[in-house]
């Protein structure tokens, strides 16, 4: 791995044991603190008695150390490269993140190595200076918990005026979309990010609670029969649901996703992606689904 938080956890909580020494504070109830604050629970009984000890050969037992100069932790080259080709990515501009000291350096990949070939062409348009002043107000408004005042451009071309409590943004990666859950808006649930013409903080007398209320999850039941590692891709596939598996006999497992009713029609799509490898065995609605969108794919002549 290139990153790793329980391998660099260790090598952090030492180096500050190490700066303080340094600094001339070696008060071990002080000392202990710093490891709960840094490590895992149990580190207690390991770094600070391993360090006394000389086991780690860092520290001396009268709690000195040889080391004139705090230690740091400098990226690895194979981390800056890593790092680098993340910045090409667009959608990282959205965040205002620097990648500051990698202007020498070659990234481990770039967008022509690879090709996602089950994504839409129509994403959103990250790059635009707009879109990304908008998804920023956005964000901060979640973060800070504050309502807004927004125009968006409905279905039909019409210009449309909405206040609302901004939820969560959510990303499909299928779609390659960003888009706003909301709430406070009753007929306004979800919003696709690239129809927001413009968007501000709203200062306004009328109150919003931030609940959840528009949100409607559905649930659905899939049989997988584990060959050419079904399992594992669906697993990555639906990462970022909230779901349960478990495993069955004759090498098939059960796994329960819970996902937004609204991404309904997309779920369907999902789904069907994985083959004659995954079976959904309830609901019985989602299940005329998947027949209806395959009798209409066989009516297209595509199989």
């Amino acid at each position: 791995m290139i990153f790793s938080e329980l391998y660099s956890a260790y090598y952090n909580t030492v180096a500050a044991i190490i700066s303080e020494i340094i600094d001339g504070r070696t008060d071990e109830k002080e000392l202990r603190k710093l490891v709960a604050e840094k490590a895992f629970g149990e580190s207690i009984t390991t770094i600070l008695p391993s360090l006394k000890s000389e086991k780690w050969q860092l520290v001396h037992k009268d709690m000195t150390t040889a080391l004139e100069h705090k230690p740091t932790m400098p990226l690895t080259n194979l981390q800056k490269s890593w790092l680098k080709a993340i910045s090409l990515d667009p959608r990282i501009k959205l965040f205002d993140v620097r990648f500051d000291g990698l202007e020498e350096t070659e990234p481990l990949f770039t967008p022509d190595d690879y090709y996602i070939y089950d994504k839409y062409n129509d994403g959103d348009p990250f790059e635009d200076e707009g879109y990304i002043q908008r998804f920023r107000l956005i964000l901060s408004a979640i973060r800070d918990g504050l309502p807004i005042k927004l125009n968006m451009t409905d279905r039909n071309g019409r210009n449309v005026f909405t206040r609302c409590v901004p939820i969560r943004l959510e990303y499909s990666e299928k779609d390659d979309k960003f888009r706003l859950i909301t709430s406070g808006c009753h007929f306004l649930p979800t919003v696709n990010l690239a129809k927001i013409t413009s968007c501000s903080v709203y200062h306004g007398e009328q109150e919003f609670s931030a609940n959840q209320q528009n949100i409607h999850y559905g649930f659905v039941t899939l049989k997988i029969r584990d060959e050419r590692n079904a399992l594992e891709r669906c697993m990555l596939h639906f990462a970022h649901f909230e779901k349960q598996a478990e495993k069955n006999n004759n090498n098939t497992y059960t796994v329960r996703i819970r996902y937004d009713r609204n991404d309904e029609s997309e779920m369907v799509i999902r789904v069907l992606s994985f083959g004659p490898m995954i079976e959904v065995t309830e609901p019985e609605y989602f299940r005329e689904l998947i027949k209806a969108k395959l009798i209409k794919q066989k009516s297209c002549g595509l199989f």
